[in-house]
């Protein structure tokens, strides 16, 4: 293959994956706050897709537009990530837990026979975790140091194990947070494999 025929390869891989990329954000921020099927598996498909040609394809992009790619990525593994949990919790429980008004989810506890039922919520705040824990391990794959991933996941269950006491809350705590990871790394993992 001539230089300039390369090049040109270079030039539409790039292309492609800088389009790919912002399709899928813009999929995942239409999907918004109430995930709907559709968007989100045009946006999944995209990144899938974008992953095999940077897997498949010989050539690499070059290090000022994969400096953009990466932005991207992360934004996208950040923000997009979102949608995309909730509407994995929704099909993983069917609908029926019931989110509380400070952003957890209510959670029936366990009372003596003769008490009342009592409901409390729990997992408070796993919106803005998910997006830290997600930014966290994007930014640790771009970097080239993916051990970091252990540590967000070793120091999010040393937080939330308090809160773990109910199958409901552990079933949440692990669909989530392996829906979150495997979002954020398969997006992420899109620019090293871009690059090297």
């Amino acid at each position: 293959m001539t230089a300039s025929a390369e090049l040109l390869a270079v030039t539409l891989v790039t292309i492609f994956l800088f389009l790919a990329l912002c399709a899928a954000l813009a999929l995942v921020t239409i999907a918004g706050r109430r995930p709907s099927t559709l968007p989100l598996a045009i946006a999944g498909a995209l990144v899938a897709l974008s992953l095999i040609v940077v897997a498949v394809l010989p050539w690499n992009v070059p290090v000022l537009p994969g400096a953009i790619l990466a932005l991207l990525a992360v934004a996208l593994a950040t923000t997009g990530g979102n949608p995309v949990v909730r509407w994995v919790l929704a099909a993983a429980d069917g609908g029926k837990t019931r989110e509380g008004e400070r952003g957890g989810i209510l959670v029936e506890l366990m009372a003596a026979p003769e008490a009342e039922p009592r409901q409390e919520e729990i997992l408070r705040g796993g919106t803005t975790i998910g997006y830290l824990e997600r930014l966290a391990s994007a930014l640790s794959i771009v970097a080239g140091f993916p051990a970091a991933i252990a540590v967000v996941v070793a120091l999010k269950g040393v937080g939330r194990f308090t809160e773990l006491a109910t199958p409901a809350a552990r079933e949440r705590f692990i669909v989530g947070t392996l829906a979150s990871l495997l979002w954020a790394c398969a997006v992420a993992g899109i620019v090293p494999l871009a690059l090297w």
